[in-house]
């Protein structure tokens, strides 16, 4: 894994890489804007009833996102390093999130705050660019996601996450991995059996 910067322009230059070129100046106003957070193992980035306000980068560690339906918690999102995390429908309704977003290790984020990437687009076509961009990858894994639980089988949902999403495996615990992929702990444990013997 390369070397992790915690510099505001390193992460501003990191996010131009991944989704818009950038001139020096542009740079200069998407660094303005990156709010740096740290979160402890365990800790809530965004509490269930909070508006979400903010568009996470996560620079170091491990999120999830979930949310309790008949009293227990569901898994819907897990992002590791330099991954986009965000309460989409809280984001542009401004209205109480159902979701919660919870660290599971030792994380850090750059949060880009909605209305200062907002403003900042307006001035620059790149930035535009990069928030469209955001906002279309976010869809995108959504729409995955939801059609992979439609479509797949539990042991392909399992093969599709070894090898879409290694990091997952190997460093988020198997209940919330289990819940993502929704099927029990023991179906996930029967199917990861299965495909190793495959």
């Amino acid at each position: 894994m390369p070397a992790i910067s915690f510099v505001p322009r390193d992460v501003a230059r990191e996010l131009a890489r991944r989704y818009s070129t950038m001139t020096h100046e542009e740079l200069d106003m998407l660094e303005e804007i990156l709010v740096p957070m740290k979160f402890a193992k365990g800790e809530i980035i965004l509490h269930e009833g909070d508006i979400c306000r903010d568009i996470y980068w996560v620079v170091k560690g491990l999120v999830r996102q979930f949310y309790y339906k008949n009293k227990k918690e569901l898994t819907e999102y897990m992002a590791t390093e330099n991954t986009i995390c965000m309460s989409i429908e809280s984001l542009f309704k401004e209205e109480p999130s159902h979701q919660i977003i919870q660290a599971l290790e030792p994380t850090i984020i750059f949060a880009l705050p909605m209305h200062a990437l907002e403003a900042a687009a307006m001035k620059s076509v790149n930035i535009q660019m990069l928030y469209r961009k955001i906002l279309e990858e976010s869809l995108i894994i959504s729409q995955r996601h939801a059609d992979m639980l439609r479509f797949e089988s539990a042991q392909d949902r399992y093969r599709r996450l070894v090898k879409t999403q290694p990091q997952l495996i190997l460093r988020a615990p198997l209940v919330y991995i289990a819940s993502y992929l929704q099927m029990t702990p023991e179906t996930l444990s029967r199917v990861r059996t299965s495909v190793l013997i495959d």
